[in-house]
């Protein structure tokens, strides 16, 4: 004990203050330490849920990235679909208007075609005509010198019904 009194301690203020400590130890565990330690774990309960939701956001957002490329490739393809296939339709559409076009072009040569053998036909008997009575006065003109009135009535109905004939 006499190296306590040597440094100056006094056992009831040691006494006294280790009461005292303890008093304050307490007080502050109770009162400032728990809520202090709550606080914290709070803190820390929600650090890690706003992790796991920034994780979670992380994901849907890269799901998100990943759904917005596979919809813009679909569109790409989609759109080149119906690009194909708009040249098809108008290859198509084309084709079938040359077709259309020239199949309008034989009918209109055929319609020429006809129309001039309709008109050589009415030029034939035109001219046939022309040469009937032609054929006939020639006759009338050149068998009174020739034959007589007999023979001249057989041989006009001879050449009227050669030239019916061939009218015909």
């Amino acid at each position: 004990m006499e190296i306590v009194r040597e440094f100056g301690v006094n056992p009831y203020l040691l006494f006294a203050q280790v009461v005292n400590f303890l008093i304050i130890f307490y007080v502050l565990k109770r009162f400032a330490y728990k809520p202090i330690l709550q606080m914290l774990k709070n803190r820390e309960e929600t650090i890690k849920k706003s992790l796991k939701q920034a994780e979670e956001t992380q994901k849907l957002l890269e799901e998100t990235e990943r759904k917005e490329r596979e919809i813009l490739k679909k569109a790409r393809e989609e759109a080149k679909q119906m690009i194909e296939e708009a040249k098809k339709d108008q290859e198509t559409l084309s084709q079938k208007a040359h077709e259309e076009t020239r199949k309008q072009a034989e009918k209109m040569i055929q319609d020429a075609r006809t129309q001039i053998a309709l008109e050589t036909k009415g030029v034939e008997k035109r001219l046939s005509t022309q040469v009937t009575r032609l054929a006939i006065d020639f006759l009338q003109k050149s068998l009174p010198e020739v034959l007589t009135g007999d023979e001249q009535e057989v041989v006009m109905k001879q050449a009227l019904r050669k030239i019916k004939k061939q009218a015909d």
